[in-house]
């Protein structure tokens, strides 16, 4: 059996038309290697997401992407995960509607007044459901199966009755924002090496029934608290700094504000596929960043 050259120097080489360097190698090499449990199709929808690896009308080459994963196996530089049974191509991941996801009785009141409140991590396939359908149904950006790693939450309050109030979801990073890279200070190597200690919360939706005053604010210091166990004993890999980002003109960000998150600019709203800068300045969105550990941009610099 060919040897697994994972200390091994990778060369440039082109493929399906386009030249990949050393570095984005070496970077899609470090993928496999931090998320074995991730499967060939989500590591495939990673690179090209963070290699910006597109057909013209900007769809993912996700086939394109297996197929050099495994030429890259074939010569020794990494070890893929075993192939996974998968829906027939073409299936798509229907938003349900049920009963469940109807609204319901305004909750109002003060968090003491519901607590406890307590995440719950998404793993039954009812809770999927119902995760996919509430967040489907009534968050502004709907649902989307997310690249890479990911965790998902259903926000649950006790008094006056047991009952789910909201949605979470953390996942990768994204792969480049100038005022997050300002902030950490770190260099170009630096970042492809640790970017993975870095999880997004991409998605936070609190029912539009459920006016319960602080609540958002609690459920983001009870996610920074829960998530980092959650990711290492997933994933292994210990995050230590939380992203999101705020839609500008849409959210004002005052629940992150609340819990302490730091805002450190606004991204340029251009989108991964305008090259041209035709849109630039369009749908910007304010970056805010919560410390997981001490010295959190000294440890992502690899300094400690």
């Amino acid at each position: 059996m060919k040897e697994i050259l994972e200390t091994a120097e990778l060369p440039s080489i082109v493929f399906k038309g386009r030249v990949f360097t050393a570095s984005e190698l070496q970077l899609i090499r470090k993928l496999v290697s931090t998320f074995p449990g991730l499967s060939r199709q989500e590591l495939a929808n990673t690179a090209c997401e963070w290699l910006e690896w597109r057909r013209p009308k900007g769809g993912l080459k996700t086939l394109e992407c297996k197929q050099l994963l495994s030429k890259l196996e074939s010569e020794g530089y990494l070890k893929l995960p075993v192939l996974r049974a998968t829906k027939p191509r073409g299936a798509v991941t229907s938003v349900p509607r049920t009963q469940q996801g109807e609204a319901q009785e305004p909750l109002t009141g003060t968090v003491r007044e519901v607590a406890p409140v307590t995440l719950k991590r998404v793993q039954q396939a009812e809770d999927r459901r119902l995760w996919r359908e509430l967040v489907g149904r009534y968050h502004y950006l709907g649902h989307k199966v997310p690249f890479g790693a990911h965790l998902r939450y259903l926000i649950e309050v006790a008094r006056p009755s047991p009952r789910v109030v909201g949605c979470l979801q953390l996942s990768s990073p994204a792969w480049k924002m100038a005022p997050r890279e300002r902030w950490i200070g770190w260099s170009e190597p630096v970042r492809e090496r640790h970017l993975q200690k870095i999880v997004n919360n991409s998605r936070f939706l609190l029912l539009p029934w459920v006016e319960v005053r602080n609540l958002a604010s609690n459920v983001l210091g009870q996610m920074a608290r829960q998530l980092p166990q959650d990711w290492q004993r997933a994933y292994g890999v210990q995050p230590l700094l939380l992203e999101t980002l705020v839609e500008e003109g849409r959210f004002a960000g005052t629940c992150y504000r609340a819990a302490n998150w730091i805002d450190v600019g606004l991204t340029q709203g251009r989108g991964r596929m305008d090259r041209e800068h035709q849109r630039h300045g369009a749908c910007r969105k304010r970056i805010f960043l919560y410390p997981l550990v001490a010295r959190a941009r000294a440890a992502l610099r690899g300094e400690v």
